[in-house]
């Protein structure tokens, strides 16, 4: 099959919805497909690694999101259908469609090309977090008009499929991400870093992952001050500077990638994700793999990754106090530490991006079958 990629977010952008883009893509090219990723243009002087990579990228004119200049808003153009129809597209897949993705979804509208649609990002309750002009109604008006233009919405969590069922998104199923638990693992525990992050045998709780408002990171301030806590933060995003003086006793390492990056999960004893708006939560599927316990608030994505008392705690939403309580009782629990950290490594095995992979494929082929032939062969 010629897949075409459209995504709000690509390389070298590091966040959820560029990483899901590149393991599906990836896959596609081994199972002996060919992708082609449709994404907006880096900002000026940021070039992706287009040349690196096992398949085409088109780059359509972008704008940086007002608030947010780091996200770059790909824009209307003719490019995008001059792109599939010279791709020769048999499914358009629509990677967190919104400003782009809108355009992927009528370009395989007016080609007469079957889109499946990703929904990764909670829009709607960005629009509050940011206080942008547009309202939660609106921004859920436009998801659903989007989303109900694709032959099928996969979403990557219970809550999010209730959550778009709720507001009116017909044709939704399920559709988790993988995990590379080869490279996070507990095997890559390292003494070396631990003795650079904690000199004094301090136990170490990190969150790894954007540093942007949503995110809610200061909620571990109280955490920071916990006696032989040390905080460690991993990521970088337009909130750095205020978590930095937010947290004044955290250690801030900024973005890390790769091996280093699983040697940093698999050295801390705790891993506290503070987010409420996650519609999965990958970081803390990577958090599992490495054997490490996880606080998470009780919504979103961590409600179906984190079993409250037997991998980590989930904990209310918005509130410190929550993650200070559950994250002071691991502190003291090694024991317990122990034991969650095992059971969510359990857990998350067999998750591989292989696995999801092929499943993606197989929505693909479902959004290929005649009319007539779906009625007889459920999805």
């Amino acid at each position: 099959m010629r897949i075409a990629l459209v995504t709000e977010s690509f390389l070298p952008d590091v966040n959820g919805v560029a990483h899901s883009v590149v393991r599906a893509a990836e896959h596609l090219v081994r199972r002996g497909h060919a992708p082609l990723v449709i994404a907006p243009q880096p900002p000026p002087g940021v070039r992706g690694p287009v040349g690196e990579l096992p398949y085409p990228v088109v780059r359509i004119p972008s704008l940086p999101m007002p608030g947010y200049p780091q996200i770059r808003l790909g824009l209307p153009t003719p490019a995008l259908t001059a792109a599939l129809r010279a791709h020769d597209t048999d499914v358009v897949h629509l990677a967190s469609p919104f400003v782009l993705g809108a355009w992927g979804a009528a370009a395989a509208r007016a080609l007469r090309v079957p889109a499946v649609a990703v929904y990764q990002t909670d829009v709607a309750a960005y629009a509050r977090a940011y206080r942008v002009s547009m309202t939660e109604h609106a921004a859920w008006r436009w998801i659903r008009t989007v989303h109900n233009a694709a032959f099928r919405t996969l979403a990557p969590s219970t809550e999010s499929v209730a959550a778009l069922n709720g507001h009116g998104v017909h044709r939704v199923q399920l559709w988790r991400r993988g995990v590379d638990d080869v490279r996070f693992h507990p095997r890559h525990r390292s003494a070396g870093v631990r003795r650079a992050l904690a000199p004094g045998g301090e136990v170490l709780v990190g969150f790894v992952g954007r540093l942007a408002v949503e995110k809610q990171v200061d909620l571990l301030a109280q955490t920071s001050r916990l006696p032989g806590v040390r905080l460690v933060v991993v990521g970088d995003g337009p909130a750095a500077g205020t978590l930095r003086q937010a947290l004044p006793d955290a250690v801030f390492l900024g973005a890390r990638h790769g091996a280093q990056l699983a040697r940093i999960y698999a050295s801390l004893d705790v891993f506290a994700h503070t987010g409420p708006y996650e519609t999965f939560g990958q970081a803390i599927q990577e958090a599992m793999a490495s054997g490490l316990p996880v606080v998470a608030p009780a919504a979103g994505g961590p409600l179906d990754l984190v079993a409250d008392g037997l991998t980590g705690h989930l904990v209310p939403p918005f509130r410190a106090e929550g993650f200070t309580a559950a994250i002071a009782g691991l502190v003291t629990d090694p024991t317990r530490r122990a034991l969650f950290g095992a059971a969510g490594r359990v857990a998350v095995e067999g998750r591989t991006w292989t696995t999801v992979g092929d499943e993606l494929i197989g929505h693909y082929e479902a959004a290929l079958r005649p009319a007539a032939e779906r009625v007889l062969v459920p999805a």
